[in-house]
Order: structure tokens, then C-alpha cells, then sequence
């Protein structure tokens, strides 16, 4: 039978309960293999509970020291009932000099404490017991993390000054760098708020007139990590510049949230708005615009577009792009069947094929067909080969070679320069990748069969 004896008002503090007509501890701590909450006991005497009752420093410095011997446990292990026998005499009934004497000597878990009010000055001066007077039964938890990041700040050699504090609560980012960031101005000393907004200003100066735009290669909602990586790099140059005292950690604050900011308004352009910001609408010769187009994935999926649908081609084969695109779906064709071309767009090696017919299929010959590749670089580099075969064709594409005929040279050619402007892994090229054993037949009828019209098989190695 088990009776609570004592509680406080928060309920992680240990309570003391009796159970079979003896008295114990109990608290939660740590989790089992399912991931609930564990409880441990051990036993206490009359004294202990006297203290506990009267003196909320005294338990809660017991908690601090016993909380590393349930870690200690973990999910299915004994808690080391002996050790945590032996902290009750020191930390309840000792002096406050052995006390704080213990406390240099243990391992303990300071979070609890500072979350309780307790002054951090003398809690980092070995003091304390006398830390303990400003504590209060009610938790603020956002101190204890707040005092956790910062020591690992300070570990790294990143100390914060005031503003560098205040630029990290106004965009959220003060407690976790991963977050989101967001404008919080209540969350700013009234005294620095003019400050932080202008080191906001300097920013939303520096990346006037730049763009994130969206690259569907990677889905509907993505966007181009190199407009993402010159937006950042402008933005924490021009910060830099003006407060050179600044910490990495506001720095990059500031240019996270330029950054999202300008990625959230491309998320709610239409796409035909994406594409005119992008000014992707050069006149390619009207003579030469499509009249009908084909556009598929390498699943064998289809979608027509008629000239006069309200949204333009470009528009629907990015959306049909950003919904298809996948990790096993990375090679999208356009198709103008009336004109007999076509481009094909291999996302997962930075390359295009284009493709026109030379020669019409009689009898039983097969149609000859010109295939030419060329590299590509980038989602920018994509938009504007798609553009100018939409509103030009086959021959259009010419300026934005060079164009090879040849597999092995194409190979052999070197990639585009590309400047590093986003962290992670480059992507690598896999155009030799590409080459694979046959394509199988050639279609006789007059609809152009670009994957047919290759002389190696498009589809990603498996």
C-alpha cells in the first residue's frame, strides 16, 4: 500500500510517500524501453522528511544530486539505491559549508535548480547553498535551457553580448538555431528593440531585389538552395560590415531570416508569377511557339498542354515537375509531336538532351533522329532551356549550348563552375552513369519518341 506523505506544488519535485510503513522518496525520471516515464524510491527517515518539508532549497539540491543516478539506470536498469542513500545526511542535514563542499565533489544536474530560481553568479562560484535563497517551488524552464545553450556558447567560444542576445530572442532563434525564425519584437528589451531593427534594416537593405525562387526538381514547395546561398552570403557580408562585434550565431540569425522570409513568399506565388519574377519571358520569335505539348516522367505518366490554356507551358511542366519529381523519377520530357522534337531533362545528372527529327519513317525504316546534349547548370539553367524551347523550339536552344553529338565527348566535358554556396555535400555528376546497354526500338509512326531517340537509356542507374 503506498500513501502520500508530502508534495509540493510542482509535481517533478520528489514527493515522500509511505509505503508498506516506510518512508520513501519518489520521483520520475528518465524512460523505459517504450518510452514512459520510470519511478524510483529509496528510503528516507523521520529527519529527512522533517527538513524536506520545512527547507525547499535542501530538496531541491537533493533532486540535483540524486537526478544522475537515474540517468545512470537508463531504460531497464536498478537504481543504485546505496549511492543515493548516502546524499541524504550530506545535503539534508549537514552545513551549508559541507554542502557546497559536497557539491564540488558530485555530479550533479544543474538545470533543476536554475529552473527554480536559484542565482546562477553563485551557483558558478561553487556557492551553493546560498544560491538556493531566490528559489521558488514553480519551475521557469526557459531559464534552465536558456542557461544550457549558453554554455555551449560559452564552450565554443561564442559569448554573447546584449545585442547579439536581443537580435536571438527577436527572431526566435535564442534557444534553438534550428528553429524557424520569425520576427518576435516582445520578446526584445524595450531599451534594444531600436537597435536590433536597425541591424534588421541593414539586412532587408543589403538582399533588396533578390529572390528565392522555387526549384521543383526537389518538390512543390522547394526552393533554389543557390538563391538561398547568395541571398545569405550578401546579407551576413553586409551585417558583418556594419557590426564587425558581432557573433556567428546573430549573424547568421539575421540571414536565416531574410532567407526564409524571401523562400516563404515564393511558396505562395503562383507559378506563372515565379517564372515572369525570374524574368524568364524573352521573346523567343512567335512564329516559332508551340502549339500543343506532351510532357512526361520516367514513370510513363502524361499531361498535355493546348496553346490558349490560361496558365503558360513553362508553368504547367514545373508544376507537373514539382508534383511528379522524386528520388526514382528524375528525367522529365517535353514533347512537340506536330514539329517532331522534343527536350529531355535528366535532373539527376545536371544534363539535357534535345532532340529533332531528320528523317521520317517509310515503309518499314525507322525515322533518323539528331540527338545533342549539353550540360546544365542549375534550377536557373533548367528554367531557361525549357523557356526557350516553348516559345522557339529545337533551333532556339542553340545559343544556350555548346551542344554535343557525340556520347564520349560528352563525358569527357567538364562541368560547369559552380561557387559552393550552400553547406552540405555537392551533388555529384553521374553522366557516365547514364550510359547504359540499348534503348530498345525506335517506333515507326510519325509521333517523335525522344526516350527512343537516345542512344543510351535516360533513366537513373538503380
Amino acid at each position: 500500500m503506498r500513501d502520500i506523505v508530502f508534495t509540493r506544488s510542482s509535481g517533478w519535485i520528489p514527493n515522500v510517500i509511505r509505503e508498506d510503513g516506510e518512508l520513501k522518496l519518489m520521483l520520475g525520471a528518465g524512460a523505459d524501453a517504450n518510452h514512459e516515464p520510470r519511478t524510483f524510491t529509496f528510503p528516507i527517515s523521520e529527519a529527512h522528511l522533517a527538513v524536506i518539508r520545512e527547507d525547499l532549497a535542501r530538496h531541491l539540491l537533493l533532486w540535483s544530486a540524486v537526478l544522475p543516478l537515474f540517468d545512470a539506470a537508463g531504460t531497464r536498469g536498478r537504481l543504485d539505491e546505496n549511492a543515493a542513500v548516502a546524499l541524504l545526511n550530506p545535503i539534508l542535514l549537514a552545513s551549508p559549508a559541507d554542502v557546497d563542499a559536497l557539491f564540488q565533489r558530485i555530479r550533479w544536474d544543474r538545470s533543476r535548480p536554475i529552473a527554480h530560481g536559484a542565482d546562477i553568479g553563485l551557483l558558478e562560484r561553487g556557492q551553493v547553498y546560498a544560491a538556493m535563497r531566490t528559489a521558488t517551488e514553480t519551475p521557469n524552464e526557459k531559464r534552465a535551457q536558456e542557461y544550457h545553450v549558453d554554455r555551449r556558447r560559452a564552450e565554443r567560444g561564442a559569448a554573447l553580448g546584449p545585442l547579439d542576445a536581443a537580435i536571438l530572442r527577436y527572431t526566435g532563434q535564442y534557444l534553438h538555431g534550428a528553429t524557424v525564425p520569425r520576427r518576435m519584437p516582445d520578446a526584445v528589451d524595450p531599451m534594444l528593440l531600436p537597435e536590433v531593427m536597425r541591424v534588421i534594416a541593414t539586412a532587408e537593405q543589403a538582399c533588396a531585389g533578390m529572390r528565392i525562387g522555387r526549384d521543383p526538381r526537389r518538390g512543390k514547395r522547394a526552393t533554389d538552395r543557390r538563391d538561398w546561398g547568395r541571398m545569405e552570403t550578401t546579407v551576413e557580408a553586409a551585417v558583418r560590415r556594419a557590426h564587425p562585434e558581432f557573433v556567428d550565431d546573430a549573424v547568421r540569425s539575421v540571414s536565416f531570416l531574410m532567407c526564409s522570409e524571401a523562400a516563404d513568399r515564393s511558396r505562395s506565388t503562383p507559378i506563372e508569377d515565379d517564372e515572369e519574377a525570374a524574368d524568364h519571358h524573352a521573346d523567343f520569335g512567335g512564329s516559332a511557339r508551340k502549339t500543343v505539348l506532351s510532357f512526361t516522367d520516367d514513370k510513363g505518366v502524361e499531361k498535355k498542354w493546348l496553346r490558349g490554356s490560361p496558365r503558360t507551358a513553362a508553368a504547367e511542366f514545373w508544376e507537373f515537375v514539382g508534383d511528379r519529381s522524386a528520388a526514382d523519377n528524375e528525367v522529365f520530357t517535353i514533347e512537340d509531336e506536330e514539329m517532331g522534337e522534343g527536350i529531355q531533362l535528366h535532373f539527376y545528372a545536371d544534363s539535357i538532351a534535345r532532340i529533332t527529327t531528320l528523317r521520317e519513317g517509310e515503309g518499314r525504316s525507322d525515322p533518323e533522329y539528331r540527338v545533342e546534349y549539353s550540360l546544365v547548370d542549375g534550377i536557373g539553367g533548367y528554367r531557361n532551356l525549357v523557356n526557350a524551347f516553348v516559345r522557339g523550339g529545337y533551333a532556339a536552344l542553340e545559343q544556350h549550348g555548346p551542344w554535343m553529338s557525340d556520347v564520349a565527348e560528352f563525358e569527357r566535358a567538364p562541368a560547369p563552375r559552380r561557387p559552393v554556396v550552400f553547406s552540405g555535400s555537392p551533388r555529384p555528376r553521374r553522366r557516365k552513369d547514364l550510359r547504359r546497354a540499348g534503348t530498345g526500338a525506335v517506333r515507326p509512326e510519325r509521333r517523335l519518341s525522344t526516350r527512343s531517340a537516345l542512344p543510351w537509356s535516360p533513366s537513373p542507374p538503380r
